[in-house]
């Protein structure tokens, strides 16, 4: 009677360990059952059935007891808790067992090699294989499921020697011609980068599954072998490809920069199982070029496909959108997200970034934070950056402090992330001492550093840390070329200039943007070389955008160049209609020679095109608060003291030598009141109300939303020498650092 009701009992938790929701409780109720009608002790293979449900359901101190209580544990007994530690990773308790067992066969070395491989310690799985091998006999004998997990191990730890003794070992053992060794040997050879084996285990095969297709195509997109993968996709019939196949395809397409293919694979999967992973796949995709309108419509396929609440894609269109430009509709899915992860989190604080929307993205760190969700070193690094693009000095020196109370400070994204925020708030010191106590340094710090010492028009300094970085076997990219360029152009090296234009694209194969070509235009102009820079513009392969011909329009009018200017104004109206700066440069230019009829009739015709320039204006943060000003403004609350401050330093520059420049006056009027018009103007006000509030051992920080007019960059000049106080003007091309009556630009601006 006891034998059927131990064979119904071992077929009860069969069932029950085969993925009942409930199997923990049901093998507890059966395990009563048991110690109830079956004689004691009960049969070794029953409880073996006992002690595996156990396992399985995730009660392993249970089966922990139940073996330990066990008179006659065999192999099967030991191999089955064996594997249930492995699976748990409890790895000093799997081994610990494995040394205690009086015979071991093919499973106990499996189990162990999947235990160590699945913590993340392929060389001990390696070890446990060459012990295997050593003791190879009639019972231990390499299976397909020991070479399928070494063949992973070999990959995880990129030794080519051991992946390839491993595959000689399949052959050998007769499992080449399985696809369940022969997927992972394509994976492990196309991740080493030997996709030329990788081929050719696949070409040996014989009975190729959808599995190791998935595995090739994989394998060739990740090394860039496109055209051989869309090959082999092709050759696949639409039946065989199941949603792997196409969200590899997908996948890969997007990640080789192929975005518009990757939409038209993704275009084609009508009736196929559609995934979280496709759509974040197809999603970056739409994002990169930015495509906006096809977003838009996998954004409603989505929601259909009831994928809108699935956080890895919510957080794919944040990033999507954002990327489009669309940042309200980025936050507006952000919003409606029920879930969140710091993914998500990030997408919104990066997308607001890259959109100009610095204070919104610290808004929504700390938003983030108030929710409990702690910062990585990408969020960190992420609003860090949002920072310095405000140039908030104060904020970002908040962050910093966060940095070095989470630990992550000294994480490369973070710490570059700090560089730059203290390079481009004028603190160039502080940057280069963050970058000397960097562990590692990589393109995006040099790049950095490179940047922040090019915005003061240190190009003695900016040089040497670009050759520092050269010898250091750094290679730059087309930004660290920016930042190296218009330091040279800052400093009138041109013909230093010049070379290393030809050695960015001779040298490190870089082909110029437009951002080139202009620090290059710029180069010239700001020289007076402006013949050359016309010869240049006439040789580029491509017309200079809209900042390259403003650049030359505006030197123009600083060297009085009357026909240069106008060829510049022409050519930018061309590419810019709705730009104003080549009506006020020609106005600018026309006013200086007196020339009002020409004033006039330029200022109809930005009125005829409704043109309008953007007004000046300055800023000073103060106690954690923004002061802006503008010309004549008269709405601060402290506008009389301010102005009672302008005018003791006009008496004070004037008896120091300072001459107003009236050049700049676009107005038809006497000189008295051009004067008074300069002495009232942004960056004026701004400077007086930092001496009036700012304490005497501060330096006084202005940024101004346009470029610095001669006259005021002067009188600045005039106004540190009379305080004694050290002056830092950001404006809208770079830093002025202004002490003692010098600016740190050299007067070459």
């Amino acid at each position: 009677m006891s034998r059927p009701l131990c064979n119904h009992y071992a077929a009860l938790l069969s069932s029950s360990a085969a993925g009942s929701r409930n199997g923990a409780r049901i093998s507890a109720a059966i395990h009563c059952l048991i110690l109830r009608t079956v004689p004691h002790p009960p049969p070794t293979y029953l409880l073996n059935h006992l002690l595996t449900a156990y396992a399985r359901s995730g009660h392993l101190s249970r089966a922990r007891r139940l073996f330990d209580a066990m008179p006659d544990p065999n192999l099967f007994t030991r191999n089955a808790l064996l594997s249930a530690l492995a699976h748990a990773r409890l790895l000093p308790d799997m081994e610990r067992l494995f040394a205690s067992m009086p015979d071991r066969d093919t499973v106990s070395y499996n189990s162990l090699i999947a235990g160590f491989s699945g913590a993340g310690a392929p060389a001990q799985a390696a070890d446990t294989y060459r012990t295997l091998l050593r003791e190879e006999g009639a019972r231990v004998r390499p299976s397909r499921i020991t070479m399928s997990g070494m063949v992973m191990a070999a990959s995880a730890l990129g030794d080519r020697a051991l992946g390839r003794q491993v595959h000689c070992q399949t052959l050998r053992l007769g499992f080449g011609a399985y696809a369940f060794t022969a997927s992972p040997l394509v994976d492990m050879y196309a991740k080493m980068g030997l996709i030329g084996d990788a081929k050719r285990v696949f070409d040996e095969t014989a009975h190729r599954n959808v599995v190791m297709h998935n595995t090739m195509i994989t394998g060739l997109l990740r090394c860039g072998m496109v055209a051989d993968a869309r090959a082999l996709f092709e050759t696949m019939a639409d039946t065989n490809r199941d949603s792997i196949t196409w969200t590899t395809m997908v996948t890969g397409l997007t990640r080789n920069g192929l975005h518009s293919e990757a939409l038209d694979v993704f275009r084609r999967m009508a009736g196929v199982g559609i995934d979280q992973y496709t759509f974040g796949s197809v999603l970056t995709a739409c994002g990169a070029i930015a495509a906006s309108e096809q977003g838009k419509q996998i954004h409603a396929y989505v929601i259909r496909t009831l994928y809108d609440d699935n956080v890895f894609v919510g957080s794919a269109l944040v990033d999507m959108y954002s990327k489009c430009g669309s940042v309200g509709s980025a936050e507006a899915v952000f919003r409606r997200m029920t879930c969140r992860n710091i993914v998500s989190w990030t997408a919104m604080i990066v997308g607001y970034g890259q959109n100009g929307c610095g204070e919104e993205a610290v808004r929504v760190f700390s938003e983030m934070q108030r929710d409990g969700v702690k910062p990585d070193d990408f969020t960190l690094g992420s609003v860090i950056s949002s920072c310095a693009n405000l140039a908030s000095l104060e904020e970002g020196a908040q962050f910093h402090c966060m940095a070095l109370v989470s630990g992550l400070r000294p994480y490369i994204t973070v710490s570059n992330a700090l560089v730059t925020l203290y390079g481009k708030c004028g603190s160039i010191e502080d940057a280069h001492r963050l970058f000397d106590e960097m562990a590692f340094h990589d393109q995006v710090s040099w790049t950095a550093l490179v940047s922040g010492y090019a915005q003061f028009g240190k190009a003695k300094e900016t040089i040497d840390l670009f050759e520092k970085m050269l010898s250091k076997g750094v290679k730059p990219d087309g930004v660290t070329f920016i930042g190296v360029l218009s330091a040279c152009s800052r400093s009138g090296l041109v013909e230093k200039g010049r070379s290393y234009f030809q050695s960015m694209q001779e040298d490190h194969g870089i082909v110029p943007l437009d951002d080139h070509y202009t620090c290059m235009i710029d180069l010239y102009s700001r020289s007076g070389r402006l013949k050359e820079a016309g010869e240049f513009i006439r040789q580029m392969p491509r017309c200079p955008d809209a900042i390259g011909w403003a650049t030359l329009l505006s030197s123009s009018r600083l060297r009085g160049d009357m026909e240069t200017g106008k060829w510049a104004a022409e050519n930018l109206l061309k590419v810019d209609p709705q730009n104003p700066a080549s009506y006020v440069l020609l106005c600018s230019m026309h006013a200086s020679k007196g020339e009002w009829s020409e004033v006039a009739q330029l200022r109809r015709g930005m009125r005829d095109r409704q043109v309008k320039k953007e007004p000046g204006c300055s800023w000073i943060k103060y106690k954690n608060k923004v002061y802006i000003f503008s010309a004549d403004d008269q709405s601060h609350p402290f506008s009389r003291t301010i102005y009672e401050k302008l005018q003791w330093l006009n008496s004070k520059m004037v008896e120091e030598g300072y001459k107003p420049d009236v050049s700049s006056v676009l107005h038809d009027v006497v000189d008295s009141e051009k004067v008074q018009m300069l002495s009232n103007h942004s960056e004026k006000l701004a400077i007086a109300f930092g001496l009036i509030f700012v304490p005497q051992e501060m330096q006084i920080r202005i940024v101004k939303n346009l470029r610095v007019c001669v006259d005021c960059h002067n009188a600045t000049k005039f106004i540190s020498k009379i305080t004694g106080r050290h002056i830092l003007v950001r404006d809208a091309v770079r830093f002025h650092m202004f002490s003692n009556g010098i600016c740190s630009c050299g007067d070459f601006w």
